[in-house]
């Protein structure tokens, strides 16, 4: 089971306030602890001092976009290591995003097209397949 497991919400998407919302509480409903931060910056300093064990991270926002922030987030040794789960509205061959899956541990969901019991479904597949490389 995946209950006080600590997910990381990334995203600022005032737009999307309803989606994310939904989101959190979904998390929440289904056992994690759900920590959030509101751009980049933000979330780079609360996932090097909280250490989740997964982190859902947007593209688009303000201060430091998620761009910036994974890499920042790669350059520490525990950051090299946590799964990342980029949620966004670019599209998969979008040369940024391209960029950034193929930097391992990360993931790729398609806000747009992915229901929120999917992106609980693949936080479970990633704590599930951490568990068995341990």
């Amino acid at each position: 089971m995946d209950s006080n497991k600590k997910i990381l919400l990334v995203e600022v998407a005032e737009d999307e306030a309803p989606e994310r919302i939904v989101l959190r509480d979904k998390l929440t409903q289904s056992g994690f602890a759900v920590v959030e931060a509101k751009d980049g910056e933000e979330g780079l300093g609360v996932a090097l001092r909280d250490h989740p064990d997964v982190i859902l991270l947007d593209l688009r926002m303000p201060k430091m976009d998620g761009m910036t922030m994974m890499g920042k987030l790669r350059e520490d040794d525990w950051g090299k290591q946590v799964p990342v789960i980029v949620l966004t509205n670019y599209n998969a061959n979008d040369q940024n995003v391209l960029k950034i899956i193929t930097d391992r541990p990360s993931y790729y969901l398609l806000k747009t097209e992915t229901p929120i019991k999917e992106v609980i479904d693949k936080i479970h597949e990633v704590l599930e397949s951490r568990r068995e490389g341990d």
